[in-house]
Order: C-alpha cells, then structure tokens, then sequence
C-alpha cells in the first residue's frame, strides 16, 4: 500500500529535489541505466564496446530514462504528463516532415504548425483563465470562468471522475515546467528547419532530450544542437567529474534552503504578507532580501540540476555567472539566466531585427503584446490612452529623424524584455516589470556614449545597476505565487498592483533610526546571513574556483563527510519550513 502511495500523484507533495523521496529515486534511475548499458541485464557484466554493439545498450538507456523522466514530472504534475507527451509526439513528427519537405514553402508550414502548436498549449494554460476572466468583466456576466473555457471544465471532470484526482474546475492549473519544455521543442522544430540539427532518429531519444528530468521542471533551457550529440555516447564519470558535480549538488543545496528559504521564511514572507505593518526599513531590506533569496532559489535549483546531470553523464548549459557583478542592466542578462536570455536572442530578438531596426516580426509581435497588455485593462480608456501615447509617439518620430532612429534601434529590446515579462504570466506586475528592465538596457545605451569607463565607473555601474534589478523586483515579488497551492492560479491584478504601490511607497518612506536599530537586533541572525550571502557572490571568481578544485581532489571520506554536514543542514532548515522553487510557477 505504501509503494502504491509512493507512485500515485499527490498536488500537495510534488516530488522536488529537497524530498527524501528523490534522493531514494535518482540512485535507482542511476543503478539501472548503468545496468541497460553495460549489459549486465544479459547475464553478466561485458566490456564496453564502440560503434554498433554499443548502439543498442545506449538506445536502451535513454529509453529506461525518459521513462524515469515522465515517471518524476506524473509525480511532479499528475496527468499533465499528457501535454508533454503530445508535444515530444508532434514536434518528433514535424522535425522529420522539416527535414523531408524539399519545398522551402512546405518547410515553412511545417515549422508554423510547430510553432502554432506549442504557443498555443503555452498561451492556453498561461493566458486562457485570465482572457475569459476579462471577457467575462467586458460583458458584465456573472457567469463562472470555468464555464467560459469547456475545455478545461471537460478535462477536469473527466480527470475527477476517472482518475481520482483533484482539478479544480474553477481555474486552469498550469503544468509546471511547460514554458521550459515548450522553447526547447521550439528551438528544435527551428533549428531543424536552419538545418543546423539533423532530426533525431529514434522517438525515444527525443523524448528523452525533451524530458531529461534534472532540468524538466525549471530549466536550464538546453538547445537540440548542445544536447542531442550526448545521447549517443556511452557513460563515463571520471574522479574529478564526480566531484564537480557533488560540489555543484551541495552548493545548489546551501543556496536553496540557507540563503533562500531560511532568509524568506525568517524575513521577507513576513514583510511581504504585509508591508503596510512594517517600517520603510524592514521592507528595503526585505527587498535586498529577496533580491537575494531568487537569485539562491534559482540557481540553487540550477547547480543540483546540472551537478545531477554530471553524475548520469550529461552536461547541462551554464545559466547564472554572478548576475550581480553585472555593470550595467544589458550585462545582467547575459549573465542572468543565460539559457532563457539566449533563447529570447537567437529566436525572437535577432528575428526581430535584433539593434539593426523594426521588421514585420516587430509588427506582428507588437501587435501580440499590445492586444494582450489592452485584454488586461478592460473598458475604453486603454484605447483611448494607448492611441493618443501611440500618436505622440509616431509624430515624434516622423518631425525628428534621430528621434526614429532611437526608437527602431530600442523597438525589438523594449518587445523582448516586454514578452519576457509576459512569460512570466499574464500580470499588469510582470508587464511593469519587464518594460523597466527594457528601459534600462536603453538607457544605459545611451548613457555609454556620454560617459567615460574606468574602475570608479565600474564598481558605480554595478551599485547602480544592482540597485535598479532590486528596484524592479518590487513587482516580479508582489506578482509572484509563493505557495504550491497558488501555483498555477490566476493573477489578481489589481491586489498584486496595489501591493507593488504599498512597497515602492514603503521604501521610499523615512524610518526613525530608533526603529532601524531594533529591527537590526531583532533580525541581527538574518542580516548576518544576508551579508555573508551577497560577500560570497561578489569575491572573485577565482576564489569560488579555489575552494570546488579543493573539494575535487578531496579524498572520499572529506566529500561524504561534507555531504552528510550539508545533508544534515538542509534537513533541520527544511524542518522549519520550505518554499517551492520560484521558478516553478513559470
């Protein structure tokens, strides 16, 4: 009965890296794989051999993996499997019909199916609760907004009356990792189509590159180009490659329950769950806390993933380099969630026209983020206030040359950075959010020009441009879900809006320095981490390269020793209380 539990679904337990359960898991995914590849399933243990006799055991293994791949996302998001399963089964198919079509015209189609296919799963579990809801508020209906979408209501009841689960028929739920899956699918349909990939052979094989369960559910995004060549070549995990990837495990841990649950539990939740109850300093400094605890949620998830993936035999691509040593707001997202950033330039910014000018992609994207930012803003005045902005806009640019040069050369980056925040849900925060980072990145282009470079102006363009990330973080937090049970629920706009205002006036709000110096004792603990977390991110490279060649070339007994004290610390951190991946809802 128990082993029956383990395998069923639970919405309030999803299997995560902090489980125990996962720990128990992965060996056992490991031992197996090692088993189908080294034939020892025959009989007996055979030596490795090259070419074709090597070529069966591989297929094997990636089987028994992407079938350990779906297993880990049923327990992640339940019967949601089913939506990463169509898309590995379309993608799989139209990559190979790409690949026949000798007709450039038949290429093409093929390529919009996929495309079409994907963004439309992508837009419905993201966007369809929240346009029914607008539509619904435009007609003044009191009907319900499951009623408004059947799809979802069908697929609910039907996922309640046969297999026992619990849906909610009053909201989509949005599978976790979707997004993430989704652009990898993308970025292979596209890349079959550049003809920089050849299609992968085997149905198997690409489910697999798809579902590869490390980086399944929050990234890094890997590119078809990067990964698929590692699929076919046999297992080999050498002295210094277990331990990188143990040092990634345990750095990813600390970062995870130390720097971010710990700080958010203590601290930040507690000034967010209401700002308006705490003084302009303990909400700054929630702010540096938070800026803090994502970038440790983050790439704490990150560096397990990777780590986890160095031990199966696999790379994962790099997806943070000190984000906060960044000069100026450009700089951060290259260094910010590298994969993601990549994958915004290679597939939509440079398509777009990249800093050359606006293109039809311009256009048809504009119109994309203009008609879902209006869907947002139900009623007549965001047409009037929009055409009116629009017109000025245009004016300007027809009476001042250098004025429409600025604009076409800025249009692509403000429509990246605009999308990238509506990627991260359907939310006037989001929208806010990613059009200040947009504005940054131009500002600072235009500041370059007018202002010399030399160390003074380093160090002062990464205070500044930490600062600014932090600054905007007050709408990526008060729009962000912080729970399991509201992942996957519709944004409320007007309440995460108004959040935002509460801490943006609270910040900037005087805080008598009596209050200061209690709030420093009464937090002293948390403070202290929150330093000890932001030193260690800004010492230099080298240093962090120091200590993981020193855990490298430690003997085994140091390593377990390390491992056990770090596996201690995240159980008796965890005890307190734990938070979901944040990047999970995305």
């Amino acid at each position: 009965m128990k082993i029956f539990d383990w395998l069923s679904y639970d919405p309030a337990h999803p299997l995560t890296f902090l489980d125990h359960a996962f720990w128990v898991f992965f060996p056992i995914v490991l031992a197996v794989a090692a088993i189908l590849e080294s034939g020892a399933w025959k009989g007996g243990i055979s030596r490795r051999s090259s070419g074709k006799g090597q070529a069966p055991k591989i297929a094997l293994r990636n089987a028994w993996l992407f079938a350990a791949s779906l297993f880990f996302y049923w327990k992640t998001s339940g019967w949601f499997f089913g939506i990463l399963l169509f898309s590995t089964g379309s993608d799989f198919l139209i990559g190979h019909l790409i690949h026949r079509s000798g007709d450039t015209v038949r290429r093409k189609w093929w390529l919009a199916l996929s495309i079409v296919l994907n963004l439309g799963l992508l837009a419905y579990f993201k966007y369809a609760y929240f346009i029914a809801d607008t539509w619904a508020q435009i007609a003044d209906t009191a009907t319900a907004v499951s009623a408004s979408i059947p799809p979802a209501n069908i697929l609910a009841q039907t996922a309640n009356s046969l297999l026992g689960t619990g849906f909610s028929v009053d909201r989509i739920l949005l599978p976790v990792g979707i997004s993430f899956y989704t652009f990898q699918t993308i970025s292979y349909a596209v890349d079959v189509y550049r003809k920089k990939v050849e299609p992968v052979r085997r149905l198997t094989d690409f489910g697999f590159y798809v579902s590869f369960f490390p980086q399944l559910v929050a990234g890094p995004i890997v590119r078809a180009a990067d990964f698929i060549p590692q699929l076919h070549k046999p297992y080999n995990l050498s002295r210094a490659a277990f331990g990188a990837a143990t040092f990634q495990i345990l750095g990813g841990l600390l970062k995870k329950v130390v720097l971010a649950d710990w700080i958010a539990s203590n601290f930040n939740d507690r000034v967010f769950s209401d700002p308006l109850a705490h003084s302009g300093f303990e909400v700054l400094m929630a702010m540096y806390g938070y800026s803090l605890q994502v970038y440790a949620d983050f790439s704490g998830y990150t560096d397990i993933a990777i780590g986890l993936a160095m031990l199966m035999g696999f790379s994962l691509p790099r997806n943070f380099n000190s984000p906060y040593k960044a000069e100026h707001v450009g700089q951060f997202w290259q260094r910010w969630h590298m994969s993601l950033s990549g994958w915004l330039k290679d597939y939509l910014y440079i398509p777009m026209g990249g800093n050359r000018g606006a293109s039809l992609f311009t256009a048809i994207a504009a119109t994309a983020v203009l008609g879902l930012t209006a869907l947002m803003f139900p009623g007549p005045e965001v047409l009037i206030y929009g055409g009116l902005t629009l017109g000025v806009w245009w004016g300007l640019a027809r009476l001042i040359p250098r004025f429409r040069r600025w604009t076409t050369t800025n249009v692509n980056i403000w429509l990246t950075m605009l999308i990238g925040g509506l990627w991260h849900g359907a939310s006037w925060n989001f929208v806010a959010w990613g059009a200040l980072n947009g504005i940054g990145i131009s500002i600072y282009k235009i500041w370059k020009k007018v202002s010399p470079w030399s160390s003074l102006g380093r160090f002062t363009g990464i205070f500044i441009t930490f600062h600014f990330i932090t600054f905007t973080r007050i709408w990526f937090r008060t729009g962000s879900h912080t729970t399991w049970a509201n992942f996957g629920s519709s944004h409320a706009m007007e309440s995460e809006w108004t959040a935002a205002l509460h801490v943006l006036g609270k910040v900037f709000s005087s805080t008598p320095w009596r209050v200061v110096s209690d709030v420093l004792v009464h937090y002293g603990d948390v403070f202290a981490v929150m330093l000890a977390g932001y030193i260690i991110h800004w010492l230099p490279s080298s240093v962090h390269d120091v200590f993981r060649q020193r855990f490298v070339m430690a003997s085994h007994a140091v390593q377990l020793a390390l491992g056990l004290a770090v596996g201690w610390i995240a159980y008796e951190v965890l005890a307190l209380g734990g938070t979901p991946f944040i990047y999970f809802q995305f």
